[in-house]
């Protein structure tokens, strides 16, 4: 018996993921899935920058996400993102500096503070590797609570510096999804049986 209770739980947390991830969707384009990345990268091969346009184009980035609030996003979102800029941060897809822009005023906007404070840069060829911890606070749950997350960017700059190509890798649950009630519950009982 306690066995199904479980198991009838796990259930429900499922649902309930494929709910929420449904209702985060805004795009329905193959852009959203692994092949619209790879074909970014394929599309969008990065500029070579100089060496001052390579920390330029970092600085700005790196300082934009640092901080991530309404105020810094709404006056420097759209030196920071090219146009056509691709984002993916495991949440969402989004393609455009103004998608990008809205996107992040609506995260924002359900926090309290998110930090990202960057822990080194890697580069190969024309591709970056930005490796970070964001601290989130979180408005609608455990508030006053920092949630931390480690994760990895993987960025490419335009020849004018903006970004061209923004792919996250981090694991959400254990960032966002666990620390939702009832929802986290199931991905922690779900993670627990692995």
């Amino acid at each position: 018996m306690k066995e199904a209770r479980r198991l009838a739980g796990i259930l429900s947390a499922l649902v309930s993921c494929a709910l929420l991830a449904s209702c985060m969707a805004t795009h329905t384009d193959s852009r959203q899935e692994p092949e619209g990345y790879l074909t970014f990268l394929k599309e969008r091969p990065g500029a070579g920058l100089s060496p001052e346009q390579e920390k330029a184009a970092l600085s700005r980035l790196k300082n934009y996400l640092a901080d991530l609030n309404e105020e810094s996003i709404k006056a420097n979102t759209a030196s920071v993102y090219a146009s056509d800029a691709f984002l993916n941060d495991t949440l969402k897809t989004e393609i455009g500096a103004a998608a990008i822009e809205k996107y992040f005023l609506g995260t924002a906007g359900n926090a309290d503070s998110i930090k990202v404070a960057f822990q080194d840069v890697a580069r190969s060829g024309n591709d970056y590797y930005l490796r970070w911890v964001m601290d989130v606070q979180f408005k609608k749950f455990h508030r006053g609570r920092t949630f931390r997350s480690i994760g990895m960017t993987h960025a490419r700059f335009g020849p004018d510096g903006k970004v061209i190509l923004h792919q996250d890798y981090w694991d959400s649950t254990a960032g966002f999804f666990e620390h939702v009630p009832v929802l986290g519950w199931g991905i922690r009982a779900i993670k627990g049986m692995l």
